[in-house]
């Protein structure tokens, strides 16, 4: 084997090497990607749920809200009467 031979294939090794290296890099990157964007669904998931729940709760106050005024509304009419008397 000539050293011009030789020299081309340590070359080629190296680039294999070095090629080698850089998949397992980028499916490294990759599997973090997805692991990240599954995260985020997930997440964007709850926060979806969270809103429902709030927008729930809101609704329930609102009727409680409701009830509280029509039963003060009714005592400040009873009041009403009594200071008509």
């Amino acid at each position: 084997m000539s050293v011009p031979e030789a020299d081309s294939l340590t070359d080629l090794e190296a680039r294999i090497h070095r090629a080698v290296e850089l998949v397992g890099q980028l499916r490294a990157e990759r599997d973090a990607a997805v692991a990240e964007r599954d995260a985020a669904r997930s997440g964007a998931g709850a926060a979806l749920s969270e809103m429902q729940k709030l927008r729930d709760e809101v609704e329930e106050m609102r009727g409680e809200r409701k009830q509280v005024r029509g039963r003060i509304e009714k005592l400040l009419g009873q009041l009403d009467q009594l200071s008509e008397s």
